[in-house]
């Protein structure tokens, strides 16, 4: 079963996670498929890796990184790995000359419990709508994005303290155990795919989770709630992070990005909150006060909202 040979493509640290388990349980991974090199740095003159480049080059594995994927020497390369199966992980949408090439198909690892969030950011949109639960789904690839017929699904809790990046790393890990299963079935031949229209239909709210955008992650306090403010603010923790901008009696406006908010009653603020009641990090709604209580300012370093203020002067400064 595990002579079975596999093509991996995944780029981030979410894809190192699947990868590292497939490798540690002796899976035949044969080669890795990768974004290829970007340049960092303050003149963009450095080459940095992906984490699954760095841990694959690490473990001898085979790495391709094409800048096409209809590129006919990267097409040629990978027929010559002779894949039985691919397996995706955070990558790319894939042309049919790719995801067709395995005969026993290519599947994909989705952070949803699809047919629920569709796109590239199911994670922060499933925390961003206050959902209790969500998962992860493999499904073998076709010609749209997420639609294809899932093989196997795993419930994930999310807990109402749970930032974005909490619920990443629970469902890397899961998801990790999931491709492995995924990859047991299909060389049992045990595997019987589910068209997704034949499942539960999600709500409008929970059908797509489209890619995030600087100003996506902007808090627009009119649309909000108190705790839709929170949830918006935790589903885009740590990364990409919420702004709002802080505007001074002067004119001037900084960037504030807030990594963590809590509410509060007003007849019952806990202590641990009094500091920032008062000043313009507290945001009064019809169903409680939001407290900012994680924050960074532009140019400055990540802080607790209460350590900003003592060394900030704030006076008649609002939050826009």
């Amino acid at each position: 079963m595990k002579d079975m040979r596999i093509v991996f493509m995944g780029t981030p640290e979410f894809a190192l996670i699947s990868l590292q388990r497939l490798v540690e349980r002796g899976y035949n991974v044969v080669g890795v498929v990768t974004m290829p090199d970007k340049p960092v740095g303050r003149h963009h003159d450095t080459l940095s890796s992906s984490p699954v480049k760095q841990y694959a080059v690490a473990h001898g594995l085979p790495v391709l990184q094409p800048e096409r994927l209809r590129d006919e020497a990267f097409l040629s390369q990978l027929r010559q790995l002779q894949a039985d199966v691919q397996v995706v992980v955070a990558f790319r949408m894939l042309p049919e000359v790719v995801w067709a090439m395995p005969p026993r198909g290519t599947f994909n690892l989705h952070a949803a419990l699809l047919p629920k969030y569709r796109g590239a950011a199911p994670i922060n949109w499933a925390v961003i709508n206050g959902e209790q639960e969500t998962g992860v789904t493999t499904f073998f690839l076709d010609h749209d994005i997420d639609t294809g017929a899932i093989i196997h699904q795993q419930r994930v809790p999310i807990g109402d303290a749970d930032c974005v990046g909490d619920v990443y790393d629970r469902l890397a890990l899961v998801g990790a155990d999931l491709v492995c299963r995924t990859l047991d079935d299909i060389a049992a031949g045990t595997v019987r795919p589910i068209p997704q229209e034949q499942l539960p239909q999600p709500t409008p709210q929970s059908s797509t989770a489209p890619k995030l955008f600087k100003d996506t992650c902007r808090i627009e306090w009119a649309w909000h709630t108190a705790r839709t403010a929170r949830n918006f603010i935790r589903g885009l923790s740590p990364y990409p992070g919420a702004w709002t901008t802080l505007r001074y009696p002067d004119g001037r406006e900084v960037v504030l990005k807030v990594f963590a908010a809590e509410v509060a009653a007003d007849t019952d603020v806990p202590a641990s909150l009094r500091e920032v009641v008062g000043s313009p990090l507290a945001v009064r709604f019809a169903d409680g006060l939001l407290c900012l209580t994680d924050i960074q300012v532009a140019g400055k370093r990540r802080m607790a909202a209460a350590d900003f203020l003592r060394g900030a002067r704030l006076e008649g400064a609002t939050l826009g």
